[in-house]
């Protein structure tokens, strides 16, 4: 099971930062030779937050979306930058309130059925009865790992 702990809202006014955006993608096998490749600058606020009024910040705590695929899988303590100025569409890993409770899950969408789907095979989709209430309440944008 995930929690989520926030939302924390991200700084509608915070002061640009734009760090060097090196031109090569770095090879995860034989390392190549460095040299002078800074190609541009890269603001991480401009570049994840579209709606600064409308993002906030969650920190996943859980293994429910973690997956073997590496592009899929938000690992426990992952920060998620979470747009509730988007509108969610299927597929689209959201996080959504549950009886009262938030969660992180992917949205499954298709004509009348609606489900939740955690990433870990290990966890069954939640797919709503009758008497649940579910609200989506922001898209995820992009989460972020420390890795020290």
């Amino acid at each position: 099971m995930s929690l989520l702990f926030g939302p924390y809202p991200a700084q509608p006014n915070a002061a640009p930062c734009a760090l060097p955006l090196i031109g090569v993608a770095v090879p995860a096998g034989f390392p190549s030779p460095a040299a002078d490749w800074v190609e541009d600058r890269v603001d991480l606020n401009r570049r994840f937050i579209t709606h600064p009024e409308a993002t906030f910040y969650f920190t996943v705590a859980g293994d429910s979306m973690v997956s073997a695929h590496a592009e899929r899988s938000i690992p426990d303590g992952a920060l998620l930058i979470v747009d509730r100025a988007l509108a969610a569409q299927h597929n689209d890993v959201v996080v959504a309130v549950l009886d009262g409770d938030f969660t992180v899950k992917r949205l499954y969408r298709r004509g009348a059925k609606l489900a939740l789907l955690a990433e870990n095979p290990a966890y069954t989709p939640i797919v709503l009865g009758d008497e649940q209430e579910l609200a989506i309440w922001g898209v995820v944008r992009a989460w972020v790992v420390e890795s020290r």
